[in-house]
């Protein structure tokens, strides 16, 4: 509270206050770029329906998937028939109608949400947009930000990517920096659970979805497919978030049997983790709450439940609490750190925001040399782990430019 919290308080006020930079102009333009993309995506969808309706409308548009297409149906509700996204996706393989469709509503939120809802927050006198970044807010310590999110602009798809063109630094001739952790989840996983293989992986710079891939496949590192790395890239992302052979087969689209070895292997793999996962368990279940690295605690009544459910949810918690929340925790702590050194180094380069694993600054172009060298160096050395913290940088006129 008093090492952590209270410092940050004091920086986050100031990050709200100072606000970030944007290009109206640059939304606008992208408003109408979408709306064009929209028109063109209705046509191409009410041509393959073979018919005019209003995509926007669940019941027309499932009449028109189900009773016109005859596709299979796989959910219904009180009204009719369910078009919702996960829906959607499993019919994916059966009419291309449905990837325009797909399309056509992510679109849809962009506009809605991102778009029009970023134009409407901007703060007239200031030309700026401020956020609210809450602290006290999320179970595991992370920041959050509402009013609005800038923390969960998309960024899987080009045109939601695009949107941070219009989030520019605030003075002229200014660029902004961006520097983000790498794999922070997993480098605390390979310290908390002490595991030897994860420890000597990133000792040794490998490439860590690459190595669990070799391990888990047992084949050399040339003998790596992109199919068995992106397999592999789930498992060490699901793993941290307390996975089940559901949510893997789920993810990865293959039969639950097969999720289960899947995981089983990767346990058999890294031995270190298996244990970290039965242990962190048994603990909570005796002490009734998990810690994270600066101890910070996270309680769980439900662990001891006898639903199977909820007390598996719990599990599932204990098991992400100490990785997602120490990492939480880094990074507030860098924040901090890095805060303390902007001023010792007399700079007038400025932190405007957090997302998860990344800070991101607005700074003077002949601040940048300064900044390649302290912003990686403070970030790495903020906690002393067994396994070393990498961070990457890049800067650009504007935050996508930066990224």
């Amino acid at each position: 509270f008093t090492d952590l919290e209270l410092p940050l308080a004091l920086i986050l006020a100031e990050m709200e206050h100072t606000g970030v930079k944007v290009d109206c102009d640059r939304l606008n333009e992208m408003k109408d770029e979408l709306a064009e993309r929209l028109v063109e995506l209705e046509k191409k969808i009410h041509e393959l329906a073979g018919e005019s309706f209003n995509i926007n409308s669940p019941k027309q548009l499932g009449v028109v998937l189900f009773d016109k297409l005859s596709l299979p149906v796989i959910k219904k509700t009180k009204t009719g028939y369910s078009t919702s996204a996960d829906v959607l996706e499993k019919l994916q393989s059966k009419h291309e109608i449905i990837d325009y469709i797909l399309h056509y509503r992510q679109l849809g939120k962009l506009q809605s949400t991102y778009l029009e809802g970023l134009l409407k927050v901007v703060h007239e006198e200031t030309g700026k947009i401020h956020t609210r970044f809450n602290q006290a807010l999320t179970q595991t310590g992370r920041l959050s930000s509402t009013d609005p999110n800038l923390q969960n602009i998309p960024i899987r798809l080009e045109e939601g990517r695009k949107i941070r063109q219009a989030f520019i630094p605030s003075e002229e001739g200014w660029v902004m920096f961006a520097a983000d952790y790498s794999q922070i989840e997993l480098r605390v996983l390979a310290h908390i659970a002490k595991d030897e293989k994860l420890i000597e992986a990133f000792r040794n710079d490998m490439d860590i979805h690459t190595k669990t891939a070799m391990d888990v496949f047992g084949v050399a590192k040339e003998d790596v497919t992109s199919n068995m790395r992106r397999h592999a890239k789930a498992v060490n992302f699901g793993i941290v978030y307390g996975i089940s052979d559901y949510g893997l087969s789920q993810s990865l689209d293959i039969s639950r049997k097969e999720a289960g070895e899947f995981i089983n292997k990767y346990l058999e793999s890294f031995p270190g983790v298996k244990d970290y996962m039965e242990d962190i368990v048994q603990d909570a279940k005796q002490k009734g709450y998990v810690t994270t690295l600066l101890k910070r605690r996270r309680y769980l009544p439900e662990i001891t439940s006898r639903n199977f459910n909820l007390r598996s949810f719990a599990e599932r918690t204990a098991m992400n609490t100490p990785i997602q929340g120490s990492a939480a925790d880094i990074i507030k702590k860098a924040m901090i750190d890095m805060a303390a050194r902007l001023e010792k180094e007399n700079l007038k380069s400025r932190l405007l925001l957090q997302v998860h694993d990344e800070l991101i600054f607005e700074a003077p172009k002949d601040e940048i040399e300064i900044l390649e060298k302290i912003v990686p160096e403070v970030m790495e050395q903020t906690m002393e782990l067994e396994v070393p913290l990498k961070v990457d940088y890049s800067y650009g006129d504007t935050w996508y430019d930066a990224k």
